[in-house]
This record gives C-alpha cells, structure tokens and sequence, in this order.
C-alpha cells in the first residue's frame, strides 16, 4: 500500500472509533480481518496513523480547525511525521485509493494557527476536566507533562535475572536499537521509531520463548523495585493482574521465599501459568479462593497493591482510553481503590510492608488516597523511599508525588509511564 490507502485506511478506522466507541486494537484488529490484503508494514503504519491521531487530538483538531478523523489523520502526516504540504501532495497525486486532499481553506487554517492561542487544555492534549488535577500533581510543569504523554512510548524488557543477564539480551537484540534502560540494572529499552516505522515484536523471538525477559514499562519495574522484596520474605501480590510485579518480585528473591499472587478476577491470572514456566519461577503461589487468601491475615512480609485506577499514566500507549474517561468512571475506581488498600492492609504482619501502586498521575487516585487511609489507620505510616529511589537508579532527582508522601514517574520525569508508589510501615 502507499501512503494515500494506509491513510484513508486510518481514517476509516478513526471513523469506527468515533461512531461505533471501539477501543483502538479492536478497530484495528476488525480492520485488519476485513482487509487481509494489507502486510504487516501496511498494519504498523495504519496503526501509527491511528495512535498518533488520538495522542494529539484536541491539538490536531484545533490546528485543523475541524476534529473529524479525516482532518486529524492529515495532520499527523503535517504535524508528528514532519511531511510538508507539497511533499504529501505529491505522495498522494495520482493515487486511487488516497483520500481527497486538503482544501485550500483547510491549509491555510493550518498554516497560520497559533496552538499557544489554543486553551491550554488543548495544548496538552487532556481533557478539560482534568487540568486542575494536572496542575495540583506536577505544579507549573503540568503542560509539560501533559504533552510528554502525547509522544510514542518505547518498548521496555526487563530482563529475567533467573534465566538471562541484561548483556545476553541486548546482544540477542543487536539488530534493534535495544540499548541499557536508564534506571534500573535489570532493564532494556528499545526507542520508538518515527513516522511508519515500528517496534520490532520481541514476543516472537526466541530470547524471549526461553523466557529471558519479560516486556514491561520501566515504572512498572520501579514499582516492583521499590518493593523491596528479600530473599525468604513471604509477600502478597494484590490485585495481581498478569503476574508481572510477581515475576519481578520473583526475581529479585532469586526463587526463594514466597510470593503469593491473587486477583479477584481470576480470568487475569490464567496466562501466568504460561509466564512462570517460561520465567522458570518456583516461589510464586496462585491464590484461587478466599479460603487460602485468609491464611496469610497478618502474615506477610511486605503486600504489594496495584490498585485498578484510571490508567492515565498510560495515556501514550492507550490513547483513546484518555477520551473516554468521565467522572462517574473516576469515581468508581477511587471506590475501589479505598477499598483494596483496606483490605490489603489486613496482610501485613506487624513491622512489614505495604506498597501502594497505581498507573495514574491524578492526585485523588494517589496521594489523597494514601493520606486517608492513614488519617484512619495508625498503625500505618509512611515510609520516606528517597533513599530507596537514589539506591536503585542511582539518580539523586527523587520524582516525588506533590505532598511528597510517594513516588511519581512519568514520561516527562522519568521517561516512563506514569506510576504512583506509595510505601506503608505497619507499626502495630
């Protein structure tokens, strides 16, 4: 396909999840089902159209002066890829399955709007509703952060210490631009690339099938990291998800101890029996029922909670969940969250731990929620992890949360997605 056909193909699939409220990897992959005449580069420059649409698209329409997926779609070409309107004209002339170009109007609208005249919601991309929550978590720098969650994320591995070393990867990967991440010993990271190019699919390697090393964020590794977990130590992974906090946990106790892992889905947990043989991991318990999960009340070393929340420090990999956001949505997970650090809590041992994680950089999903739950349990309190953070990565720039009560990454502080950790000390 050229240029022209994988843009009228994004634009149909911007289309479908404006009209009918599909996430972004269902449009795609229905796209895809229904046009297998298209490669795989076909795909990734589809999807790229796609995702970089939806990243910048208050910014995009306003420049446009028109949302429409079509106006939107023709600006990431102009905006994000840096083609010229000449250049992609001429792409375009000639080919049958391009879209109709640009009027006149419609160019000269882009080439003279002024996105700093914009509102400063539009300039950062979120949605209006969200700016005061911005601005209370990163203060004056909140427009920076809001545009860094606008750009392509890249592809971090952390490597499996179990099965592999960082030296081994990056040289199973030597045809990628993988390179050493920057915070943590154990991780990799692979630079997304620009216009139609793709992240390679590291998943199919064989590296990978032997189980070298997993493909996760590097604050999720943070978050894992900031656990602290030892070797012997017994631990409980709340709202475990996937397993990959306990893969990582595992690791870092080298197969000792036990990590218990339990989520009240447990559909999310299914795929971890695959994960575990090939991470070679034997500490790592499945918790299936409530019988078992009530063995370890007061029990355990250090609980780790990854806590459901809105998911806005995920914004650059899941850009159409930042539109669908509301209030009512919020509210609901701020319940949930109130409810499964309570409960959580009720694991740790006297002296252990308890680490609270979400994947948002709102305020009222972090610290908010960690200060209540201490204003109503006092044998509670938090642990300063300044220390720890300097420790780990080395860095003396400790990303502290705005009430300085946690941790908070995001692509603009830390080059990661945006993660909350939150550290408790149970003294009673």
């Amino acid at each position: 396909m050229r240029i022209g056909g994988r843009l009228q193909a994004a634009i149909e699939v911007l289309e479908a999840i404006e009209q009918h409220h599909k996430p972004v990897a269902n449009a795609l992959k229905d796209w895809g089902s229904s046009h297998r005449f298209a490669g795989s580069g076909d795909r990734g420059a589809i999807g790229n159209i796609v995702y970089d649409a939806l990243r910048m698209k208050l910014s995009h329409g306003y420049l446009m002066g028109d949302d429409s997926p079509r106006a939107i779609a023709f600006a990431v070409l102009l905006r994000q890829w840096g083609l010229t309107i000449d250049e992609l004209k001429g792409q375009l002339d000639g080919d049958k399955f391009a879209p109709e170009f640009l009027s006149d109007a419609q160019i000269s609208k882009f080439q003279n709007a002024d996105l700093a005249q914009a509102d400063e919601y539009v300039q950062g991309d979120i949605p209006q509703w969200l700016m005061d929550d911005f601005k209370t978590a990163f203060g004056d720098d909140w427009l920076i952060e809001a545009q860094a969650l606008t750009q392509r994320p890249s592809l971090d591995l952390r490597v499996n210490t179990l099965r592999s070393t960082r030296e081994k990867v990056l040289n199973s990967l030597s045809k990628t631009n993988a390179e050493a991440g920057d915070l943590l010993p154990d991780s990799v990271r692979i630079t997304a690339e620009n216009g139609p190019g793709r992240l390679p699919n590291v998943a199919a390697d064989i590296p990978f099938a032997k189980g070298w090393f997993e493909i996760q964020d590097e604050g999720s590794q943070l978050a894992a990291a900031l656990t602290d977990a030892q070797k012997g130590d017994q631990i409980l992974d709340y709202c475990a998800g996937g397993g990959g906090k306990s893969l990582a946990l595992s690791a870092a106790m080298e197969n000792s101890g036990q990590i218990h892992t339990y989520d009240n889905d447990r559909r999310r947990m299914a795929p971890m029996i695959e994960r575990l043989r090939r991470a070679g991991t034997r500490n790592v318990q499945l918790i299936e029922d409530d019988d078992a999960l009530a063995q370890l009340l007061d029990n355990c070393d250090k609980v780790l909670v990854d806590a459901p929340c809105s998911g806005t420090g995920t914004w650059r990999r899941r850009p159409d969940t930042k539109w669908r956001l509301s209030e009512k949505s919020l509210a609901t997970r701020l319940n949930q969250q109130k409810e499964v650090i309570n409960k959580a809590s009720q694991y740790v041992r006297p002296g252990g731990e308890l680490t609270y994680v979400t994947c948002s950089v709102l305020p009222q999903e972090n610290d908010a929620i960690v200060s209540e739950f201490l204003d109503e349990n006092s044998n509670f309190e938090a642990i300063d992890l300044s220390q720890k953070w300097v420790e780990l990565t080395g860095r003396d720039d400790v990303p502290r949360s705005h009430t300085g009560i946690g941790i908070l990454c995001s692509p603009n502080r830390t080059g990661t997605d945006g993660f909350f950790v939150a550290k408790l000390k149970r003294v009673a």
